[in-house]
């Protein structure tokens, strides 16, 4: 008598999360960028870069190069993944956000990172991404699959994204950002050497964290914890996940990991 054949289940299958770095063409922190990519990377994510024309994005040479590198720039380790991130196929090619009929649907996770440089105000002023983030971020409501990150200087891009009766995308959400007093402190101690480099607006310029406040229901929204370990925030509407700097970098993609592992759990 033939013994009946037993069918295994291979179990629940779950897609592979596509990301989509958002970036402007120079300015990006090279930490910021490199620790959340190498992380997603690590983790078998599908991972793109996208800027306003398909230009290969460069990240702010200060932080990884002379002086100012060894002074208030990446770390060793962090400047040997840039170059490795550097010369990825995905960096070398990026998509162009500008491009006509261009969508954020196909992405699972949208990321923008920060950084100092005069040259991240393509993005953060872009009325194209705005767009984007107007379509894009109502649809990581809980319980959506869908999630957006962003550390310093990127949280400002959300901040400007409005909807028509000019309200933020992260209105009602509770984010980081740049501290005041961190920014005041890398700005005045630097200024004799740097100028302005530490205000991406110029001398008198408001702080990001004011900026991020104004556009938010309530300021108290704005968590700006001052001690240097890390620290994120992840909002409990929405699958949105900030930090502040490139000390929060690991432990930001850490988070954001976490969260999609979650997504999978069986209850």
């Amino acid at each position: 008598m033939m013994e009946e054949e037993q069918i295994v289940s291979p179990g629940p299958t779950f897609e592979t999360p596509k990301v989509l770095f958002m970036m402007a063409d120079y300015g990006h922190d090279p930490t910021e960028t490199a620790v959340p990519y190498t992380s997603f990377k690590d983790a078998g994510y599908e991972v793109q870069f996208a800027t306003e024309n398909g230009k290969q994005p460069r990240c702010d040479k200060k932080m990884l190069e002379g002086f100012t590198q060894k002074l208030l720039g990446a770390k060793k380790e962090a400047v040997h993944l840039y170059k490795k991130m550097a010369v990825s196929e995905e960096m070398r090619h990026p998509l162009s956000w500008s491009e006509p009929g261009f969508t954020l649907d196909p992405f699972d996770l949208i990321v923008f990172p920060g950084g100092h440089d005069k040259g991240v105000r393509q993005i953060i002023e872009s009325p194209i991404v705005h767009k984007l983030m107007v379509d894009y971020f109502p649809k990581t409501r809980r319980p959506s699959k869908k999630v957006v990150g962003a550390i310093c200087h990127g949280v400002m891009v959300l901040a400007e994204s409005k909807d028509a009766d000019g309200r933020s995308v992260i209105r009602d959400c509770n984010t980081t950002a740049l501290p005041a007093k961190f920014e005041q402190v890398a700005y005045w101690g630097t200024r004799a050497v740097l100028g302005d480099y530490y205000k991406t607006y110029g001398h008198g310029s408001e702080n990001v964290e004011d900026a991020i406040k104004k556009v938010l229901a309530e300021p108290a929204q704005f968590k700006a914890n001052l001690n240097p370990g890390a620290f994120i925030v992840e909002d409990e509407k929405y699958n949105y996940i900030s930090a502040r700097y490139p000390g929060d970098a690991a432990l930001f993609a850490e988070e954001i990991i976490k969260l999609f592992n979650s997504f999978h759990k069986i209850t």
